[in-house]
């Protein structure tokens, strides 16, 4: 790998960290939110809601947008976007006496930049490499970036805000500034061999893909979302329990939440340097991951101690970073790059709808019996391994090999 490209992946890294940081480091601090602003707790749980419905409904023109017009000119827009919104945010929160309507309008804008930054670096990591493996590799890296910013984001918001509840707003123009800097200057976008094509071809080629790859492609969207879904969900359980149970608090409960986000981020890290371009492999990786999801879960079933809990809940967050980095490439890899940022923003907004539902359908199965919410979870992972095994056939017709479009012919001009 070239040190040019080198410094670009860690640029691109970068987006997803801030990404998830800006959302996720909040989750620690809503309680806080909610008493500060004298609000409800549905009210409060809006603040997050907003950015990932606004995210998940505005992927797909974004991926589109970056296939017409180019990654980088979609990216850096966003990041400013994102930016602003947390600036509004932080501004309300410490000027206005009735901040709450303007911290949502800060969060959609947020959700909005979110929506044409994070989901555009895969396919951007694809343009930049000719070999599969290290296109694996730096998808990767992304991986790694995205589930550092998980294990990071209980720490950092619990210790930010324990100097004042605003300050995770703060924090969020200050690294999108850093990202906005890091892309412009490192990240180069390769250069289109052919014109973009008119919307109405777009549209055109796009339902073919579907119509010949859609057995894989399915399942991978549908497998994408699962994955966010039990990881969100377990991650909430935990976070109620070490509360109630361990009585753990603050900084405290956030960096022993961050265990099994930990072990999830080496798992990501690793996979993404051993599978190559051998989609066999990721296939086998993907069916075996979530079975191991899957058995951590059920093992919850049968065990009160919240210690034990979290060991195979760990183990559960081993087996998705093992899927999710093998995802990422047979999706990235396996279609053409004119059409990459389309097809992968189908799947990014999978992802979100994943991380969007894992924390209600968490809060209200818990109320029952714990059995309730361990279960689902295992027959969410069990479908999920069965999809992986049936559908991603590699070498078949139909396999994640790389679609290649029709180029729209022209006439020549004279």
């Amino acid at each position: 790998m070239k040190p040019e490209q080198r410094g670009a992946l860690i640029a691109l890294s970068s987006i997803p960290l801030i990404m998830t940081l800006g959302n996720s480091m909040l989750i620690p601090v809503l309680p806080e939110i909610r008493r500060q602003l004298q609000i409800s707790s549905f009210q409060t749980s809006l603040i997050i809601t907003v950015f990932s419905v606004m995210a998940i409904v505005l992927i797909p023109p974004a991926g589109y947008l970056s296939d017409r017009y180019g990654r980088k000119t979609i990216i850096v827009p966003s990041l400013i976007l994102v930016g602003i919104g947390g600036g509004i945010c932080a501004t309300a929160a410490i000027f206005l006496d009735h901040a709450y309507p303007y911290m949502i309008v800060g969060r959609i804008l947020q959700g909005m930049g979110a929506a044409g930054a994070a989901p555009i670096v895969m396919p951007l990591v694809g343009d930049m490499f000719k070999k599969e493996e290290q296109v694996s590799a730096g998808l990767g890296l992304i991986e790694t970036s995205n589930t550092f910013g998980k294990v990071l984001s209980p720490v950092l918001g619990s210790f930010l805000a324990s100097f004042a509840w605003f300050y995770p707003f703060l924090g969020i123009p200050i690294l999108s500034a850093i990202s906005v800097l890091l892309v412009v200057f490192l990240v180069k976008s390769p250069r289109r061999s052919d014109p973009p094509l008119p919307l109405g071809e777009f549209l055109h080629t796009l339902k073919k893909v579907f119509r010949r790859e859609g057995r894989w492609l399915y399942a991978v969207f549908i497998i994408g979302g699962t994955g966010m879904f039990v990881l969100f969900a377990f991650l909430v359980y935990l976070s109620d329990a070490l509360e109630k149970d361990l009585h753990l608090k603050g900084v405290a409960k956030g960096a022993v939440l961050a265990i099994p986000l930990a072990i999830l981020c080496s798992a990501s890290y690793i996979t993404g340097k051993i599978i190559g371009e051998n989609k066999k492999r990721m296939k086998q990786l993907v069916t075996g991951g979530f079975f191991l999801c899957a058995a951590g879960t059920t093992a919850c079933v049968f065990t009160p101690s919240i210690i034990m809990q979290m060991i195979f809940l760990s183990a559960a967050g081993l087996g998705i970073g093992v899927a999710l980095p093998c995802l990422d490439a047979l999706i990235t890899e396996g279609i053409e790059k004119e059409k990459r940022g389309t097809v992968t923003s189908f799947y990014s907004s999978m992802r979100f709808t994943g991380v969007a539902i894992g924390p209600p359908v968490a809060s209200l199965l818990a109320t029952g019996t714990l059995g309730d919410l361990f279960w689902t979870l295992t027959a969410t992972s069990l479908i999920s391994a069965i999809l992986a095994w049936v559908l991603i056939r590699p070498g078949e017709k139909n396999s994640p090999e790389p679609v290649r479009m029709r180029k729209l012919i022209r006439p020549p001009s004279h």
